[in-house]
């Protein structure tokens, strides 16, 4: 009871307060820049959730991760946890592709919009692929972007087969594909679960896949080589 006590205060605690800073910071025209206030506030909200519902994070393989090259994180998604803990994390200008229904969520959407996060129509193939076109500009610029390419959370935490939209954004901004696996989320916090229990989650990152000299139809050739890099992230050395 006290930990879903202190989960319920810490959300709306924390949505209000990130989300109030960063549509704030848009409405006075407070410019994007790393480091700037829109990346710090995302990067408090996710702390924050982590600290409030004692979840601690391991990143190995922290070496290949670069926070000066722009990338698309290719991650597995299992729960919310998986958002808290890449926030905090990962490196640099983060952004997340996320489906368009989130920006009818009160606070949580405004602050998507305003802080330039990726909005997905799944709905309509050519909206899709014409939102990733228009990201691959922001990316060029310097940010990297998030995809949970399963496109929703996996029941039993075991990698899903991928959609295949997500692959045309790499390949459009011509930057590398960094797979991230995140383990333990799924246990802490599984879907349908009102709060999480206290505990550690793994992030175990994987290799940049370059997408130089790639075009359009080698996105289902890139899913497939993503897809094994992350499997083989989910399996021990020395196990089969």
């Amino acid at each position: 009871m006290i930990q879903a006590i202190r989960y319920f205060f810490a959300t709306s605690v924390l949505l209000l307060w990130a989300g109030i800073r960063i549509v704030g910071a848009a409405l006075v025209g407070h410019p994007h820049r790393p480091g700037g206030i829109y990346d710090r506030a995302a990067r408090d909200w996710g702390t924050g959730l982590m600290r409030s519902s004692r979840i601690t994070a391991v990143v190995e393989h922290r070496d290949r991760l670069d926070p000066d090259r722009p990338c698309v994180y290719i991650v597995n998604h299992t729960s919310f946890i998986d958002i808290w803990a890449l926030l905090q994390e990962l490196p640099g200008t983060v952004r997340f592709v996320f489906k368009q229904e989130l920006t009818r969520v009160p606070v949580l959407g405004q602050a998507l919009l305003a802080a330039g996060h990726i909005r997905i129509n799944r709905q309509s193939r050519s909206a899709a692929f014409a939102a990733y076109d228009e990201a691959a500009k922001a990316v060029r610029g310097g940010i990297s972007a998030i995809v949970f390419p399963e496109g929703t959370r996996s029941p039993d935490g075991r990698l899903m087969p991928f959609k295949k939209g997500p692959f045309v954004l790499p390949i459009a901004a011509g930057v590398p594909v960094v797979p991230v696996l995140i383990e333990g989320a799924d246990q802490l916090m599984p879907p349908g679960a009102r709060y999480p229990r206290p505990g550690t989650v793994v992030l175990r990152i994987g290799e940049a896949i370059p997408t130089e000299g790639m075009n359009y139809e080698d996105r289902d050739r890139l899913s497939v080589r993503t897809h094994d890099a992350l499997a083989a992230l989910a399996t021990p050395a020395g196990g089969s």
